[in-house]
């Protein structure tokens, strides 16, 4: 494990805006947050503070915060929250390899490799890391998959703010499949995701981030898994009652 712990050191301003945050809250109330397996994925409703945590544990490591590798310096708009800063992570072992990838973010890291390109002719092509095709010239999915396969190398540490953004089911489950290459390579994943498809991967651990905080659950507890089984098992019924006058005034 390259992260086994998460750590809260206090200093987050009553008049913060991050209080309001179900995941902070539980920081603030708990202190830290473990994590003992290869695979985490922390899922929930919009709001709740996936991403906020997924980008602070991220810059607090040492990612750029707009995605990419530690070597990434870009930064289009300084957007990112200031949590990380009242955070500590503990490591048990040094990760030879690492990338931070955001679906928000990847389109300006994608831009910035080819800048560097552009002035560095004399160097080894970056792009030569990421498939040697520029990542602009592929699709959205493609690209995603394209930067997994040929830049992620194993002994690492890969943060994803969810990466099924960019991703159709079929390409889900092919991320599943990079994702057990490279922790059969010695890689630890922290995952922040909507995805059941991602979620099912064997013997992760699943935290479900809320208004009340932070609680490990199991697949078959995820919010997410039962919403969709439902939808799938009678779409006519579940959009009936979507478009019932009964719905609107819940």
């Amino acid at each position: 494990m390259y992260i086994d712990r998460i750590q809260y050191n206090g200093g987050i301003s009553r008049s913060s805006y991050l209080n309001g945050l179900g995941a902070v809250r539980y920081f603030i109330k708990n202190g830290l947050l473990e994590l003992d397996c290869p695979v985490s994925f922390f899922v929930g409703e919009n709001g709740t503070g996936k991403s906020t945590l997924i980008e602070a544990i991220a810059v607090r490591y040492g990612f750029n915060p707009e995605g990419g590798t530690k070597n990434f310096s870009f930064s289009t708009e300084d957007t990112h929250s200031s949590l990380y800063k009242h955070l500590t992570l503990s490591r048990t072992a040094f990760a030879d390899d690492g990338f931070f990838l955001r679906a928000e973010g990847m389109y300006n890291a994608y831009s910035y490799i080819n800048r560097l390109d552009g002035i560095q002719s004399n160097a080894p092509k970056i792009i030569s890391s990421y498939g040697g095709v520029s990542l602009h010239e592929q699709s959205h999915g493609e690209s995603f998959l394209a930067v997994v396969q040929n830049r992620f190398g194993g002994n690492g540490l890969y943060i994803l703010d969810e990466p099924e953004a960019a991703l159709s089911p079929l390409r889900q489950m092919t991320l599943l499949c990079e994702i057990d290459r490279l922790v059969k390579s010695n890689s630890q994943f922290i995952i922040a995701t909507h995805s059941p498809i991602l979620m099912a991967y064997p013997d992760a651990a699943i935290y479900q981030l809320d208004n009340k905080g932070i609680k490990r659950i199991s697949y078959d507890e995820c919010e997410h898994v039962n919403i969709y089984r439902r939808f799938l098992e009678a779409p006519e019924r579940t959009i009936r009652y979507l478009f019932s006058d009964e719905s609107n005034e819940e």
